[in-house]
């Protein structure tokens, strides 16, 4: 596993009550706000970003500094349905993208949306808990 210590959130682990989005806050510590280029999804129940470099949308969200990365990931891998021991194809994905942050672009990890988006909705905002808050 890649050494890298940060974490980019954009939806449900950001959401008060969520016992994994707990989890994150207890053993991670907020860095920054950040934004990455891509598009950002409702999967129904929750979000669902995809990373494009040449887009024209933003996906907006939170920078966590990890503490133990690897504990901190494998349980979040869980709760993302992300691994070879969840059903295949994986619904997300967990890649290393460049976020902006607001001091630097950062190096984070983040949970992509895998399956096709055709017919979902797009949020053009970016911003999920934004975007609950209006529908």
């Amino acid at each position: 596993m890649d050494s890298n210590s940060y974490l980019f959130v954009y939806g449900t682990l950001l959401s008060e009550g969520n016992e994994f989005a707990a989890f994150l806050m207890e053993n991670s510590t907020f860095y920054s706000t950040g934004k990455f280029r891509g598009k950002l999804y409702d999967v129904v129940e929750y979000p669902g970003a995809i990373s494009d470099p040449n887009s024209g949308y933003f996906v907006h969200g939170q920078v966590f500094f990890m503490n133990d990365p690897e504990t901190i990931l494998r349980r979040l891998d869980d709760y993302e349905g992300f691994g070879t021991e969840q059903p295949q194809s994986n619904e997300f994905k967990r890649e290393l993208i460049e976020v902006e942050t607001e001091d630097m672009p950062l190096k984070c990890w983040a949970y992509l949306y895998n399956f096709p988006v055709e017919g979902l909705w797009h949020i053009k905002s970016g911003n999920y808990l934004e975007y609950v808050k209006i529908s």
